[in-house]
This record gives structure tokens, sequence and C-alpha cells, in this order.
């Protein structure tokens, strides 16, 4: 619980008027993360200022810690899904121009072990989906980060499209959060347009 407590209270500090965070209103957003992505939200979400990547961004309602959305825009084949840290003793999993779409949750889970050491990661469901009439997976999952061991879900939907990754997640504590706002996400997803 102490542990809950202190990823709580770094997930408020995360959205302090210093972090420069934008809202987003209700109704149409195009270029997301600097893609095609768009999406009609029919609730307001904060965007954060931090850059993951390029293609990258992140949404949250209460802050990243408490929970988040983060878009994953048009990652090329070469290219990982966030800014490498180490690239030389810790390289990230790329997008491979052969890749199946069943291959992203395995990116995902690779990406996360490696990047924000993850020490228990399970992809708990696959199943068919479309992202913006676009053939897709959609998955869930549960992890826990090794710095401060809160037991997160996350859902998600991923694509490739023209070659490149569109992947939406949405995570959250699974204590509490997550059920508080899934249905907030999952209206989000609704709209996802490319």
């Amino acid at each position: 619980m102490t542990r809950l407590l202190i990823g709580l209270s770094i997930g408020l500090v995360a959205m302090s008027p210093a972090a420069a965070n934008s809202l987003v209103s209700a109704g149409p957003r195009p270029n997301i993360a600097g893609s095609s992505f768009s999406a009609a939200p029919v609730d307001e979400w904060n965007r954060l200022s931090r850059k993951d990547g390029k293609n990258v961004e992140i949404w949250t309602r209460d802050g990243d810690q408490l929970n988040k959305v983060t878009f994953f825009g048009g990652i090329p084949s070469g290219k990982p899904l966030v800014r490498e840290i180490d690239k030389k003793r810790q390289p990230l999993p790329k997008v491979a121009a052969d890749m199946l779409i069943t291959d992203i949750p395995v990116m995902l889970e690779s990406t996360y072990r490696i990047q924000y050491a993850v020490s228990q990661m399970d992809i708990d469901s696959q199943e068919p989906a479309t992202l913006g009439g676009h053939k897709a997976i959609r998955f869930t999952y549960r992890f826990a980060r090794e710095d401060d061991g809160v037991r997160r879900k996350g859902e998600a939907i991923g694509a490739f499209v023209g070659g490149k990754l569109y992947l939406v997640t949405y995570e959250a504590p699974a204590l509490y959060f997550f059920d508080r706002d899934v249905e907030k996400y999952r209206k989000l997803a609704a709209t996802l347009a490319l």
C-alpha cells in the first residue's frame, strides 16, 4: 500500500502546472502523436508535454501514474516504440516490415522489460479487432515495475498500416484506477481513425 501511495504522489507531481501539459477538449483531435491518428474524445483529457519518442503522445486524466493512454503513431520499420535510453547495452526491439499483428503484444512486453525494468508482465488475452478500418489486435496485460512494485493492468489495440505500427495503450494501477477509467478509454478507442 505504501508503494501505491508513493506512486500516486509521483503521478500528482507529474500533473503540476510546471509540467506545461495541455488540455485535450472533447471533440475531434487530428494528428495525434505526429501521425495520421485522429480521435474524437467525449471527455476531457490532459496531454503530457513529456516526449517518450518522436511519434509518442501521452494523455491522462489524473496523472500518468494513475491512468494514461499512450499513442504510438506510425512507428516506422527499424525504429523502437520509444526513445532508447542505452542503445549499446540495452537495445530495444525494433519494428520490422515482416512483423505480424500477433507480434505487437510481444514487442510491447519486450520494450517494457528492457526500458522500464518491468520484472513481471503477462499478456492475458488477445483477439482480432479493427483499428481505423484496418486489421488489428486487441490485447490485455498486467505488469509491475521494479522501481515501485505497483501492479498495473493494461489494454491495447494495434495495427500495421503502410508498413508502420499504430498502437494505443491504456494503463492504470490494478487496484481501483484501472476499472474506474477503462470505459473512458474504450469510448476514446472507439473513435480512433487513421
